[in-house]
């Protein structure tokens, strides 16, 4: 699997598994079981999740080194600020039965980030994080936390698919070398993406299904996708994306569906805000 450095020299997998939205624990537990089964070695979970003791049980019981495990996972909304972040994070660490993790994320731009930043920055600094990123964040807020802090993010994961390839922030990620992933990368099935023509005719050339033929873009464009899936099948079918290689005619027919806006999380009209503010969570 293709691994992609991050701007502070850090390597991770470009191809991982997303567990949002898995909130049956047993299936959860199975499900990352069988990614590291199967071959993945980027897990992506967050507080708000619900199921980070379970993520943690599935790497315990898989046997893989922890050192050949990137593990992923996010500060939730209700947590922002220094020290409720501080808390936040020895939950997480707790949850997933490790001493450190690859990857921090804020998870939403909203409450006190910046507390929850410096509270990172110092996690980072101390060895606790390999690196530290965000979710979510379009042009202004990416901008005003790059200035106001000493540390670049080395990641922002947004909605990011074949219909919404959010241009603008991207070519601002370039600039500071940031790198983009993914979540829902399948767009949740919106715009009828397993079964989109374009997606389809492309992946009738090289015998792939439209979901590997969006993983397969996302990678050439050097984007890192966290794909979700509870079924064997699925999970080893997502995991199938580097036998084959789209030619730039074909990349360029996928970069022709962007509707040029998000299709599932609008953070820029702040839709959700006051629904996101409310809900709570267990960890």
């Amino acid at each position: 699997m293709n691994q992609l450095q991050l701007n502070n020299g850090v390597t991770m997998p470009q191809l991982g598994f997303g567990v949002f939205q898995i909130d049956d624990l047993i299936q959860c537990e199975q499900s990352v079981l069988d990614a590291l089964q199967t071959g993945y070695r980027l897990i992506d979970t967050a507080a708000c999740y619900g199921n980070e003791q379970a993520v943690g049980k599935a790497i315990a019981k898989s046997g893989i080194a922890r050192e050949d495990i990137f593990i992923s996972s996010k500060v939730w909304i209700q947590d922002a600020g220094y020290e409720q972040t501080m808390a936040s994070f020895q939950k997480t660490l707790d949850n997933l039965q490790t001493d450190y993790l690859d990857l921090y994320l804020i998870h939403m731009p909203y409450g006190d980030y910046f507390g929850s930043w410096r509270a990172m920055q110092d996690l980072y600094q101390a060895g606790k994080i390999r690196a530290i990123g965000v979710c979510n964040f379009l042009p202004d807020r990416l901008v005003d936390l790059i200035e106001s802090f000493d540390i670049v993010p080395a990641v922002n994961q947004i909605e990011l698919h074949p219909f919404s390839q959010r241009r603008e922030v991207q070519a601002l990620m370039a600039k500071y070398r940031i790198s983009p992933m993914a979540w829902a990368p399948f767009a949740e099935g919106q715009h009828h993406l397993f079964t989109d023509s374009t997606l389809t005719a492309i992946g009738d050339q090289y015998h792939k299904t439209p979901a590997q033929v969006t993983l397969r873009w996302l990678m050439q464009s050097g984007i890192i996708a966290i794909p979700k899936s509870v079924h064997l099948a699925r999970i080893r079918q997502n995991f199938a994306v580097d036998d084959f290689h789209l030619t730039e005619g074909d990349m360029q027919q996928i970069n022709a569906l962007d509707t040029g806006k998000p299709l599932i999380l609008d953070i820029a009209t702040c839709k959700e805000a006051y629904r996101l503010h409310n809900l709570t969570f267990v960890q």
